[in-house]
């Protein structure tokens, strides 16, 4: 076990620069923090690179702890003094334990039959962690992301998708017009320019959603290979909905649908 007391650490200082969303373009790792988005990390991947805990949660020794540090071999179970614990956290008085670790990457498929997650250009990392996690939670299992999107895996983003990430295979940096011609499913496109009720829009069978830019919505491009075009209806006076909620929507009308 080592036990870190200076900020001037190298290690701790890129913990710190990882946990602020500030990588550098060489660091491939992320910062979990918490307890749910750490037990998730072991439930699917294993032991992380390193676990991270303040005096004050080793003092503690709570009973969610426990099963974390006994996973982990006691070369990677590193304590940081409680100053630093709360330099590094970013979220207000939660559990000071934190992973470090390499996300999964996965190769893209030859084809794609089951229903998925496509995403053009989403730059909010709010509106990002909270379509993957609607996608998981309507049953959805790979996301798409296309060059332009928030990184997945930036702790904005988790934050928002509370492990969706573990639900989901997610790619990034994907070209999603050059996808196209994998997709053994309709591409369905939301957006107001010639497009159907999404709620006389049959559904049943399994689809890709394509979600566009917050300000600009789905690329012209995309749009003119898309399968199918659908809009939700509402009220006058507001001019959109935000790409998360229109999501949820979708999805769960497909979800409603494919029940029925």
């Amino acid at each position: 076990m080592r036990h870190i007391a200076s900020r001037d650490n190298p290690d701790y200082r890129l913990w710190l620069r990882l946990a602020q969303g500030r990588p550098g373009h060489r660091e491939s790792r992320v910062i979990l923090e918490g307890e749910h988005l750490c037990r998730a990390w072991l439930e699917h991947n294993g032991a992380p690179q390193a676990l991270i805990v303040s005096e004050a949660i080793q003092a503690q020794s709570p009973g969610w702890i426990k099963p974390l540090w006994q996973d982990c071999e006691s070369t990677r179970r590193i304590v940081l003094e409680d100053h630093l614990a709360r330099m590094l956290s970013q979220v207000e008085n939660g559990p000071a334990v934190f992973f470090l670790v390499e996300p999964p990457g996965a190769a893209l498929p030859n084809q794609i039959t089951e229903g998925c997650l496509w995403l053009d250009r989403v730059q909010d990392p709010g509106n990002l962690g909270t379509l993957l996690r609607t996608a998981a939670a309507a049953g959805l299992e790979a996301a798409f992301l296309s060059a332009g999107c928030a990184a997945a895996w930036s702790p904005k983003v988790l934050r928002s998708g509370q492990g969706a990430h573990f639900a989901l295979r997610v790619h990034e940096h994907v070209d999603l017009q050059a996808l196209r011609a994998r997709l053994q499913i309709p591409l369905a496109a939301t957006t107001l320019e010639r497009a159907g009720s999404l709620y006389q829009q049959d559904l049943r069978q399994p689809c890709a959603w394509l979600f566009g830019n917050e300000g600009r919505g789905v690329a012209a491009d995309l749009l003119a290979v898309a399968d199918w075009r659908v809009h939700i209806p509402q009220s006058t006076g507001v001019e959109s909905l935000n790409v998360a909620a229109a999501a949820a929507i979708c999805l769960f009308e497909q979800r409603r649908q494919q029940a029925g």
